[in-house]
């Protein structure tokens, strides 16, 4: 796998400071994306334990919030198989209890295509799945494009609660019905201009 960009410091990708990796290669390729450059799955530079390192390290200081992951497109089958390790190592370095969350974006829609029978699921998905707090799911969609939402591009994408749907799944609860939002506060959700 590689990798088109790291930004250490990022506040617009996720709640409170981050370090983001983009992932290189998406086969989507949604009109007006904004990271166009990481589609292509030879962009950028190959992602080494150096580099994983380099993250966690990043990761450490108390002002760091999290790690959030996107691309071109992290779920892409190809993608997840280089991903899967280091996802598992943040998590276990960074435990829920520390504080510190895993966001990941994703095109795909998350009770469609990343669901056991769905498109991108491999036998690593729901690994990586478990290890995400947050998860930005669907394809962007110029006609829906809408600056007023909060780290999301358009109206269609949705900000999955990942422990308490997967939580809801386990409890019998089919993935379409069991999706939970994240719970955004409410100082940032209310855009009214009255």
């Amino acid at each position: 796998m590689n990798y088109a960009e790291i930004k250490h410091f990022d506040i617009a990708n996720g709640e409170g400071v981050r370090t983001t990796l983009f992932v290189s290669g998406c086969r989507r390729g949604c009109k007006n994306c904004f990271n166009e450059v990481a589609w292509n799955f030879a962009a950028g530079k190959p992602f080494t334990a150096e580099v994983a390192d380099e993250i966690i390290e990043s990761l450490r200081p108390a002002y760091v919030d999290g790690l959030t992951i996107l691309g071109g497109e992290p779920m892409e089958p190809d993608n997840q198989e280089g991903l899967v390790a280091f996802v598992e190592r943040v998590r276990d370095e960074f435990p829920r209890e520390s504080g510190k969350t895993i966001w990941c974006f994703t095109g795909d829609t998350w009770d469609v295509e990343l669901v056991d029978g769905g498109r991108h699921h491999t036998e690593f998905t729901d690994r990586i799945l478990r290890c995400v707090d947050v998860l930005v799911d669907g394809p962007f969609v110029q006609d829906l494009h809408d600056i007023t939402l909060r780290f999301r591009g358009s109206s269609n994408q949705r900000l999955i609660d990942m422990p308490e749907t997967l939580e809801a799944v386990a409890a019998g609860i089919a993935p379409a019905d069991a999706v939970r939002l994240w719970g955004d506060e409410r100082v940032y959700a209310t855009h009214a201009m009255d």
